[in-house]
């Protein structure tokens, strides 16, 4: 599988249970991205990868918060 569609899956696929394990391999296949323009590519998945952990992050704090 290209480095971008592994990055892609990993956006589709991630859970609140699995983003840090997802953010953090998609940053690795990020670093092994031979060219800018590849990298620019996956800038959008990596955003979205970024804004949901933050996003479940901020629920879970929520949530502790309410008990």
């Amino acid at each position: 599988m290209d480095k971008l569609a592994e990055i892609k899956r990993l956006y589709h696929q991630a859970t609140a249970a699995t983003i840090g394990r997802d953010l953090a391999r998609a940053v690795e296949i990020l670093k092994s991205m031979e060219t800018e323009t590849e990298r620019e590519r996956a800038a959008v998945y990596m955003d979205g990868l970024s804004q949901m952990r933050s996003e479940w992050a901020q629920a879970r704090r929520g949530q502790r918060g309410r008990r």
